[in-house]
């Protein structure tokens, strides 16, 4: 009788699981460069790949395009449970990493990601001018890198200021710490170049949301590097980039919270630019 209640059980939890979800689905491993590009590389066929998590009923849906972490050198890619079923589309994109490729290899494939994005989004359902960027530290570093610095979706013809917002979690906003590891520098050693945020900031940038851990617990200075990004947009006119600190919450830790800060921004600029 026990088993027969077990079994029975599984398959109410099974059914009414399915019934939640059944308004959603999931495609992986979808390649976001051209075949031509990739048949001349191994290691860029399988990594420049991404999954996508969309609405099957509702239609012009924002999407979110989420670059998971890992200092350029690690990770993979993950649709973020605290995004599902909430309207969102959501594109988790893997990219080549550190040490098989240098910089600014990264940011291209970031770039061609969302480039993807721009011209698929409305097959899924989704709204071209609805699409935001996020990620976690190095992911987030990517959001900020081909949102700020114009030309890497230039090259793709997209300009970024078509990009809705922008949302890094605890990301670099001076050089990325393998960029510089790279040149031999030390990773407690400042750098802003070329491949620094800061170093593009400008008064027409998308809406930016900068979200990291607490300053005392988060990694390198990563709560004053944003502090500093936000000040300078500030100064040369930008209107809309916020910085919240989650006191309590270290650079890993963070992530989860800010999921649902998020979810509000992007609510917000959404319903602004329908006013």
């Amino acid at each position: 009788m026990k088993t027969k209640f077990t079994i029975y059980l599984c398959f109410i939890i099974t059914y009414f699981g399915y019934a939640q979800n059944k308004d959603y689905t999931e495609i992986k491993g979808i390649k976001y460069y051209q075949d031509t590009v990739l048949s001349q590389d191994v290691y860029a066929n399988k990594m420049c790949v991404l999954d996508i998590y969309y609405p099957l009923k509702k239609t012009n849906a924002p999407a979110v395009i989420w670059f998971h972490g890992g200092g350029l050198s690690g990770g993979d890619k993950f649709i973020p449970n605290a995004l599902k079923e909430k309207g969102l589309i959501i594109i988790s994109v893997n990219y080549r990493l550190h040490p098989r490729v240098k910089n600014p290899t990264y940011i291209q494939d970031a770039a061609a990601a969302v480039a993807w994005a721009f011209k698929h989004i409305e097959t899924y359902n989704g709204n071209k001018k609805s699409i935001f960027i996020s990620g976690h530290s190095a992911g987030g570093y990517l959001a900020s890198m081909i949102a700020l610095d114009k030309k890497w979706l230039k090259k793709h013809n997209i300009d970024a200021n078509t990009i809705a917002g922008v949302a890094p979690f605890s990301g670099h906003t001076i050089t990325h710490f393998t960029i510089r590891k790279e040149q031999g520098i030390d990773g407690t050693q400042p750098i802003i170049d070329e491949f620094a945020p800061l170093y593009h900031v400008r008064k027409d940038a998308p809406p930016f949301l900068l979200i990291t851990g607490d300053r005392e617990k988060e990694m390198l200075g990563r709560y004053e590097e944003n502090a500093y990004l936000m000040r300078m947009m500030q100064v040369v006119g930008h209107k809309n980039t916020v910085l919240f600190e989650l006191n309590g919450y270290d650079h890993g830790g963070m992530a989860q919270p800010a999921f649902q800060l998020l979810i509000n921004f992007i609510n917000k600029v959404n319903y602004e630019s329908r006013e």
